[in-house]
């Protein structure tokens, strides 16, 4: 199983980033989908989730009404859309896949991307 996340980078407080998360080596139609951050010196903090068929979808009060994600089973990949970016959104941004439901607990989550680093300037 391989995640490959992208689209990090560096942007200003307000701006927007997709990040993208392609899969390879799973069964897709069973998976759950997370999209997790860590800032330095902070715990992982889970960011958001969807189920593979795009059908259910969850974000925390922490993001909610400014990030969204979305699936596209054709390209087996998922989106984290980012926007009214803040500087504390600052942090290094990981997918992950559970092979059953799965929610906030990072435990849940079978394997893990490589990460991708968003910087938010004030």
């Amino acid at each position: 199983v391989q995640l490959q996340a992208s689209g990090g980078g560096l942007v200003q407080a307000g701006g927007s980033l997709r990040l993208s998360c392609a899969a390879s080596g799973l069964t897709f139609s069973t998976y759950t989908m997370g999209w997790f951050r860590q800032a330095p010196g902070k715990e992982r903090e889970f960011v958001g989730r969807i189920n593979w068929s795009g059908s259910s979808a969850y974000m925390p009060d922490s993001v909610k009404g400014r990030f969204t994600i979305s699936s596209d089973n054709a390209k087996n990949t998922v989106y984290l859309q980012m926007s009214s970016l803040k500087p504390e959104d600052t942090a290094v941004y990981y997918c992950a896949a559970a092979g059953r439901f799965a929610n906030y607990v990072k435990g849940q989550y079978d394997y893990w991307g490589q990460g991708t680093q968003v910087t938010v300037s004030s």
